[in-house]
This record gives structure tokens, sequence and C-alpha cells, in this order.
């Protein structure tokens, strides 16, 4: 990409696509600062920066529900077929790949249906997702003021009502939405990161004041659908601004220099896990 020629500009777009908004490598992400950082490296971001995403069905899933329940995304089409194991139907597959669709068997279909209906039902889902008062798909560009680069957002879903605080809502999909598994979650996949880089892009664009707040809506890809709204409490929040204070330095730094380290060069001596450490000194020493 020519950054002077293709990269979007700064600001607020309400109709961009998905395409062009991943397309730009001048800017950084939030998923993006989180594979920055361990238990990754920037050697390990800059190798998927520059290779295209093989589909998976997780994948699918999760871009299937995000159309079915926010109302906008690549088209769900049915390949009415129980195996895909035919050449005829491996070609059909891949023809709505290519096309930017999403091929879907019956029962995928039906239940990502199933979702967006229970999403309908859940009393604050609902209306975190009211049509009538936001939209999805929300790009944004801004610069950081103490690096000069630039960072980019793209938000599930914007209300269009700014006056007061602003709630984010952001759509997750799930095999366990409970709390105990949401807060292995959010420090697996960084959603803490996620939270401070949404709600730092609110501030950027002057959105809903200087408390504006990103919620989960966390839901169960298996009947009956259920759904967790789930907040992350400041002081966590708090972690993950620090942990992507020093992403967009390690980016900043890399995009200077060309280098995107991946684990050193050195030995790194690792240690035994705590619980293994702890378990073996008991029993043997």
């Amino acid at each position: 990409m020519s950054a002077a020629a293709e990269a979007p500009a700064l600001g607020l777009h309400t109709d961009l696509s998905n395409e062009a908004y991943h397309a730009d490598k001048t800017s950084l992400s939030s998923s993006g600062a989180r594979k920055l950082l361990p238990p990754a490296c920037p050697a390990k971001f800059r190798y998927e920066q520059d290779q295209p995403q093989t589909p998976t069905k997780t994948f699918d899933y999760g871009n299937a529900a995000h159309r079915e329940v926010l109302g906008n995304g690549p088209e769900l089409v049915l390949v009415d077929h129980e195996l895909w194991n035919t050449d005829a139907i491996r070609n059909e597959v891949s023809a709505i790949r290519e096309s930017g669709g999403i091929p879907l068997k019956r029962h995928e279909l039906d239940m990502v249906q199933a979702m967006a209906a229970a999403i309908r039902q859940h009393p604050l889902a609902k209306l975190l997702l009211d049509p009538a008062y936001g939209a999805p798909e929300q790009s944004g560009f801004w610069i950081d003021g103490p690096t000069g680069i630039r960072r980019r957002v793209r938000f599930d879903w914007l209300p269009s009502t700014h006056a007061g605080r602003l709630i984010i809502p952001d759509y997750k999909t799930a095999d366990d939405a409970s709390n105990d598994a949401m807060s292995r979650s959010i420090a697996k996949y960084g959603y803490h990161m996620q939270a401070d880089w949404y709600e730092d892009a609110a501030r950027a664009f002057g959105l809903g004041g200087e408390d504006a707040e990103l919620l989960l809506i966390a839901q169960e890809k298996k009947p009956p659908y259920l759904i967790n709204v789930v907040g992350i409490p400041f002081e966590d929040r708090f972690i993950g601004r620090a942990k992507n204070r020093r992403a967009i330095e390690i980016w900043a730094e890399c995009t200077t220099t060309g280098i995107w380290p991946g684990y050193g060069d050195e030995p790194n001596y690792v240690s035994l896990p705590a619980w293994s450490a702890i378990r073996d000194k008991e029993t043997y020493l």
C-alpha cells in the first residue's frame, strides 16, 4: 500500500469496508498491538501481517455471527450439503470465499440465526445493539501523541447518541461465556487492552466525554446461546493501557528501524512454572 495515496484519512469513517480497513499497514490496531507483546513477538506479528489469512471454521462462525447480530459483514451463503467432499462442492465453496462470502452448512446457518434471535431477546444486549440508536462497523484513524504513529480502530458498534457517557458494545462469540471463563479469556486474548484502546479512540474522536467504557457482549455458540454482558474493572483496563503503550513504542521502533525481532539472539533462561516448581520442591527436595 502507498501510504500517501491509499491510507484512509484521519477521523471516523462510517462506510469504510472491512477489507480497506485491514489493508492499511501504515497504522496499528488493537489486535496488532496485542500480537506485538509476549507470548508473541514483533517477528511473528510482521509475518502474520504479510501473509493472507487461511479461513477456519472458528473464524467463519465468528464472522457469520457478527453478520447476523450486527447486520453488517460478508454475505452468508448456504452450501446445502452435509459433506463438502466432492470437487464440485469444494469449487463452489472456494468461489464463495473468493467473492468475499462465507460458505455455511445448513446447521451452521441455523446456529448463527438462532444466536442473533437470542441477542434480540436479551434485555440488555438488545438495547446496546439497537439499530435505532447506533450503527455497526465504524472505523477510525488517529495520531498517537507521544510517538506520532497512526493508530486505528474498528468499532463493532458505535452508538449514534454521544451525549453523556459513551458505552461501546463489542460482540464476542465463545464456547463458554460464564464469568470464570470470561476472566480467563480477558487475560488470554487481551480484552483489557482492547477496552483501553477503544476507549482511547473514543476520546481521540471527542465521543462521549472522558469516561467512555467498552462492554463485551459474549455469547455461547451452543444452545441456548447464553449471553453475558461483561465489564472490565478500571484497574485491569489500566494494566491494558500500560501494555498498549509498550506495544505502541515497539511498533514505532520497528517501523523506524525496519527490524522486527523474534525471541532474541542470546540464551533465554526460562524458569519452571510456579506450580511445577512448588510441586517438585515438595516432592523431591
